[in-house]
């Protein structure tokens, strides 16, 4: 065969992870000429910022997950594997997976994003559940909705059922999100669905390491966020160090406060690839105190401009700051590795001209239960929004990014009817019907029938007047 009828070899992209960065990358590359190899432990991508809707049975996981396939399905350069790094050969351009498969990269785009941090405590995470997963959101709702069942069932074999007091840990967006949804269908879901118990009088606690609720939104947000979780009859305590966490309490110091179901939202790390990545780059010092992998402009560890490390997985400083973990840079992160590896492949030149990557910053939400949100808008106006208008924007955002027809349309149609009608269709309770220290609390309750509530004395946070 005459070499001008031998096809060419295009260079090969793997992308390890299936996230906001890793999906935005391989859609990017979907025209660009070179082969695209996704590989991720899970067969589908998960929209996080509403993984907490599925935690407290307003959604179910369908509604906010799609067959990686399913979305790469059209891209005719690309293949999906479902397999898991175990490590690299950074010299050789080589990734080993769990299967014992081996892939050759000419590029590679590292997304694995980040995982729960318990600040050394590794044993807290059985008690405390986090949410950065479809299972770990099954797993808080089968905890919050197995406590409002036990109650029932203690209340009518003997009388009386612990008090139904959640404790959450961490008062950032993920805190104050469940905190929120757990007072809603307290109060507002469920108020007709027990005979035995009154749901209303659920109390709901965040504990804030910090001085302040929401640490990374304005002033004036927090203040508003503070007023609405109030309005809610969530409690927040600012400055409040958890030293352990038992089953069915939390220590606050010398301080226990009984908890039916915690919660954790305190803290992540970066996943344990970031630790790999720079070790096989023979750079194990350009790892930051979370785990994350220092990059440089492009996106690539010192010396590497093969590799690109993106999303909740780099640490990439802008304007003297970190940029966020959050969804929007990661999207961004993956659109700019994959525009260069275009360019690398097909303009060298013009790529060498490139500029850094920056992100830009269109502003944050939080939702804090029904008709209540703040909002931090950045783009394409500047302001600063609360309550209803601020949770209407938040809904709209939120359905406009998820992925496919179908999710949009299902998540429309379960909000309207879970908010209209005051209905809550998703509270199925799947696996054991254990709830750590509930034996615990009956003992203890049967031996205070007074209701136990947090120290009246301790520093309950209050809107400023």
């Amino acid at each position: 065969m005459a070499d001008s009828q031998v096809p060419a070899i295009r260079p090969r992209v793997v992308i390890i992870g299936a996230g906001f960065a890793g999906i935005n990358a391989a859609r990017r590359l979907a025209h660009a000429p070179v082969e695209v190899t996704v590989v991720d432990r899970k067969n589908h991508h998960t929209f996080q910022p509403l993984l907490y809707q599925v935690a407290l049975a307003v959604l179910s996981p369908g509604d906010i997950a799609q067959p990686i396939r399913s979305i790469l399905r059209d891209n005719r350069n690309t293949e999906v594997l479902m397999d898991e790094v175990v490590s690299f050969d950074v010299p050789a351009r080589h990734v080993f997976l769990k299967s014992g498969a081996e892939l050759f990269y000419d590029y590679l785009i590292l997304a694995t994003g980040s995982t729960h941090s318990y600040f050394g405590k590794p044993e807290w995470a059985t008690l405390a559940p986090g949410l950065k997963t479809i299972e770990d959101a099954t797993e808080i709702r089968r905890r919050v909705l197995l406590a409002f069942e036990l109650a029932e069932r203690q209340t009518v074999e003997t009388g009386s059922h612990p008090p139904l007091n959640f404790v959450i840990v961490g008062g950032g967006p993920t805190g104050v999100e469940l905190a929120g949804a757990i007072s809603d269908i307290a109060r507002l879901y469920m108020t007709r669905d027990f005979r035995h118990i009154d749901t209303t009088t659920a109390s709901v606690l965040i504990l804030e390491g910090s001085p302040h609720l929401l640490g990374a939104y304005p002033e004036d947000l927090q203040r508003s966020a503070l007023k609405q979780l109030n309005a809610l009859n969530v409690q927040v305590r600012m400055n409040a160090h958890v030293t352990d966490i038992q089953p069915g309490c939390v220590m606050v110091g010398d301080e226990r406060i009984e908890s039916i179901c915690t919660l954790w939202a305190a803290g992540v790390q970066a996943s344990p690839l970031g630790k790999m990545i720079a070790e096989a780059t023979g750079m194990p010092h350009c790892l930051d105190r979370r785990g994350c992998v220092q990059v440089d402009e492009h996106l690539n560890p010192p010396g590497h401009p093969e590799i690109f490390v993106c999303g909740d997985l780099s640490h990439v400083e802008q304007d003297g700051q970190q940029v966020p973990g959050v969804a929007q840079p990661a999207m961004q992160m993956g659109d700019y590795a994959a525009d260069r590896i275009n360019l690398l492949v097909t303009a060298p030149a013009a790529a060498a001209r490139q500029k850094g990557f920056r992100y830009f910053d269109k502003g944050d939400m939080a939702t804090i239960g029904r008709k209540a949100a703040v909002a931090r808008i950045a783009w394409p106006f500047h302001a600063h929004w609360s309550g209803f208008f601020a949770w209407l924007t938040w809904l709209v955002v939120h359905i406009f990014f998820l992925i496919g027809f179908r999710n949009r349309w299902s998540v429309f149609r379960n909000w309207a009817y879970t908010y209209i009608r005051l209905r809550d269709g998703v509270r199925l309770i799947v696996g054991s019907q254990e709830l750590p220290g509930w034996q615990t609390l009956v003992k203890e309750s049967a031996q205070h029938p007074a209701p136990i509530v947090v120290d009246s004395a301790a520093p309950i946070a209050a809107p400023p007047a």
